[in-house]
């Protein structure tokens, strides 16, 4: 049974006007939040950072507690973060390097956060229903990362020590 998407452009609005920040951090808290709280069947929202090369570290989520590090050459994130696209899983057990934090999650989106050209980190959907996710979840979760991005200046976490 599929479940009818959200009001995308609505909620790219209303996430807008919530990122009253310009700080990264308090900015990825909120919007995690924000996700789960308005988008149907989910059972995890966060962000994972790159804070070294080829490898995901843990950021800001919503949740059950959460597999750390991912390195790029694993799982749904790490296929985001190599290919820089957004990776939509209708059954993430059918994907051979699946991390399997959450047994219940059963389809996952994940969409790479770019800034200037270079991967900042990945926003990662997981839900507990198999196809969860459509193609115009897709397109109105990218929007929510853009609308993240424009309300957000990211540090270079690189270069951070």
């Amino acid at each position: 049974m599929a479940s009818t998407a959200p009001d995308y452009a609505l909620l790219a609005r209303q996430l807008d006007a919530l990122l009253d920040s310009d700080d990264w951090l308090v900015n990825t808290a909120q919007a995690c939040a924000f996700i789960m709280q308005q988008v149907a069947e989910l059972n995890w929202v966060g962000f994972y950072l790159q804070r070294q090369p080829e490898l995901l570290t843990l950021g800001p989520f919503q949740g059950k507690s959460a597999c750390n590090p991912i390195p790029f050459s694993k799982g749904v994130c790490g296929a985001a973060a190599r290919s820089r696209q957004t990776q939509r899983v209708d059954d993430v057990h059918a994907i051979a390097d699946h991390i399997a934090c959450d047994a219940a999650s059963n389809s996952e989106l994940v969409v790479p956060v770019m800034r200037e050209g270079t991967l900042w980190g990945v926003l990662d959907l997981d839900s507990p229903r198999h196809a969860r996710f459509s193609e115009e979840d897709q397109a109105g979760i990218e929007r929510l990362v853009a609308v993240f991005l424009e309300r957000t200046t990211l540090p270079d976490l690189l270069a951070a020590p």
